[in-house]
C-alpha cells in the first residue's frame, strides 16, 4: 500500500515547495511517504518533479464538457460568450482537438512512469452548480464517459491502471451499483478500477454531521456495490462535512444569478468539497475494508504549514505518525 500526497506543477504549488527538489525529497522522507499523485497543468520539469516520486497522475478535467462532446451549440452559446472562448476551453472546436489535450496529458504521465491515471466521471453546467437542477442524469454522463475513454484507450499503456473517480454531481457517484458496473464493464481498456474519493462520497449525503457518521456511510455505500467494491484500487482520503452548506445552497435557489465568474464558482465548490483531514481512528475501517494499492492524502492547502498540519492529523488518525513522526 503506497502512501502518497497530491501535487500539481501549477506555479503556486511549485512555489509552495520552494521550486526545490531537495525540499520535496525532505518532505516525503519526513512523513514517510512513497511519492506523489501529480497533476500536470504545465510542461513537466523533470528535475523538480522527479520520475522516482511519481506514482500516479490525475488527468486534467473539465467540470462541464458534455455539451461540447454532444455538439450542442445552443447550450455552449449559453455557457460561453464566443466561439473563441469555447475553443480556448477545449483546445479547439472538435472532439479530436479536446481528446488531443487528454492524449498529451497521458503521454506525459506515461513518460513519468506512473502506475495509474485518475479520470473524473462527472458533469454539470455552471448554473447547475448553484441551482442543483441538472440537465443530464448520471447514466447519460457515464455513457458519454465510456465514449470518451474508449476513444483514448489506444493511448493508455496496458500496464497503466485507469481509475475512475466519483463525485457528487451527475456521473459516477458510487450510489448506483448498476451504473458503476456499466462503466467498469464497458470500457475497452481492461486495466481499470475506482479511485474512491471519500470526501466526494460524503457530499452525496447532506445529513452527515460527524466523521463517524461519514465513515459508516462510506462503508455502507461500498457494501451496496457488492462484488464491484473490489474494483476500488485507490483512495483519495479526506473528509467533507458540508451538509449544512449544501442544504442552505439547495434552499436558496430563488436567489440565482444569470452568470457566475470563476471566483464565485470556486468559492461555492470549495464550500462543499472541503478536503479536510480525518482525525478519528475510525477512518482505519475504510482502509481495512478496501485494502487499497494507493492512499492519497488529498488536501486543499493555503500554505506549507497548513499542508503539513493536515497531513500530520490524518497520519495520526491512521496510526502512521507518533510523537512528531
Amino acid at each position: 500500500m503506497l502512501q502518497l500526497v497530491n501535487l500539481s506543477n501549477y506555479h503556486t504549488d511549485n512555489a509552495l515547495i520552494g521550486n526545490s527538489p531537495e525540499y520535496l525529497q525532505a518532505f516525503l522522507t519526513q512523513y514517510k511517504l512513497d511519492g506523489l499523485e501529480m497533476m500536470f497543468c504545465a510542461p513537466w520539469d523533470t528535475e523538480l518533479h522527479q520520475r522516482k516520486w511519481l506514482q500516479g497522475c490525475h488527468l486534467r478535467f473539465w467540470p462541464w464538457w458534455l455539451d461540447f462532446w454532444r455538439g450542442d451549440q445552443q447550450a455552449l452559446c449559453r455557457e460561453f460568450a464566443s466561439q473563441e472562448e469555447i475553443a480556448a476551453c477545449y483546445g479547439g472546436t472538435t472532439r479530436e482537438a479536446w481528446l488531443d489535450i487528454y492524449r498529451d496529458n497521458i503521454r506525459t504521465a506515461t513518460a513519468a512512469g506512473v502506475k495509474y491515471l485518475v479520470f473524473h466521471v462527472s458533469n454539470a453546467r455552471v448554473a447547475e452548480l448553484f441551482s442543483w437542477q441538472f440537465h443530464a442524469a448520471c447514466r447519460e454522463v457515464i455513457e458519454a464517459t465510456i465514449e470518451v475513454v474508449n476513444a483514448l484507450a489506444p493511448d493508455i499503456p496496458a500496464d497503466t491502471a485507469l481509475l475512475f473517480e466519483n463525485l457528487w454531481w451527475p456521473g459516477l457517484t458510487l450510489r448506483d451499483k448498476e451504473l458503476t458496473a456499466m462503466l467498469l464493464d464497458s470500457v475497452t481498456h481492461r486495466n481499470v478500477g475506482i479511485m474512491l474519493d471519500t470526501g466526494h462520497l460524503m457530499n452525496t449525503n447532506p445529513d452527515l454531521r460527524t466523521e463517524a457518521e461519514g465513515v459508516e456511510y462510506v462503508l455502507t455505500t461500498l457494501d451496496n456495490l457488492g462484488s464491484y467494491a473490489r474494483y476500488i484500487r485507490g483512495i483519495h482520503l479526506h473528509k467533507s462535512l458540508a451538509g449544512k452548506y449544501i442544504r442552505y445552497s439547495q434552499s436558496n435557489t430563488g436567489k440565482l444569478k444569470a452568470t457566475y465568474n470563476m471566483e464565485e464558482v470556486m468559492h461555492h465548490v470549495l464550500k462543499i468539497d472541503e478536503h479536510r483531514p480525518f482525525t478519528t481512528p475510525a477512518v482505519k475501517n475504510i482502509i481495512n475494508y478496501v485494502q487499497p494499492e494507493f492512499v492519497v492524502h488529498e488536501f486543499m492547502y493555503r500554505s506549507l504549514t497548513d499542508w503539513e498540519g493536515k497531513l500530520s492529523q490524518q497520519l495520526q488518525a491512521l496510526g502512521l505518525m507518533h510523537n512528531g513522526i
